[in-house]
């Protein structure tokens, strides 16, 4: 067994797991308890916290790429050939969410003066954030169930209910 299409898609639902529980956490606990908190305490809050932050984002963001264009190039691809454009046109959508969340994370963890609006509107842009990575989940949950790939034949009831004439387990 090849372990590394496994490091792989482990890599990536880890990461997914560490930045968007991160981003929940930071939208829906930490922002709402540190807005209580007197105006230079919470100043220096934000700050402590995302200066750790930004090191899991942008770490994140590297796992992501290399992770996700390895198990797309290299496993799923050649398990999706002549099967039409709905999967790769599912994949492309992933993508596209995937980096404009990285966009996103970088935007708000980041020290530009452009994204000073943004960053003073962080809890929006993480709902915005959470929102998409929602979305894409449910693409990796659509093509992971109903397009499959060509590779391993699906298992379904009606072959599990089905013993080969060899079989051990044949009525008498």
């Amino acid at each position: 067994m090849d372990m590394i299409p496994i490091l792989s898609r482990w890599t990536h639902i880890g990461t997914a797991i560490v930045l968007v529980g991160g981003t929940c956490f930071l939208r829906f606990v930490l922002a709402p308890a540190a807005a209580q908190l007197p105006e230079a305490e919470h100043a220096k809050l934000k700050e402590l916290v995302m200066k750790k932050w930004k090191m899991f984002v942008h770490v994140g963001i590297v796992l992501f790429i290399v992770s996700g264009f390895y198990n797309y190039l290299v496993v799923q691809v050649p398990k999706h050939r002549g099967q039409g454009g709905l999967y790769h046109a599912l994949m492309g959508t992933k993508i596209l969410l995937a980096f404009a969340i990285f966009f996103l994370a970088s935007a708000l963890v980041g020290r530009s003066k452009s994204f000073d609006a943004m960053r003073k509107n962080a809890k929006f842009w993480q709902s915005i954030m959470i929102l998409m990575a929602a979305a894409i989940v449910g693409i990796s949950g659509y093509v992971k169930v109903a397009l499959p790939g060509n590779s391993a034949p699906a298992v379904t009831a009606s072959t599990l209910n089905h013993a080969s004439p060899d079989s051990s387990t044949t009525a008498k």
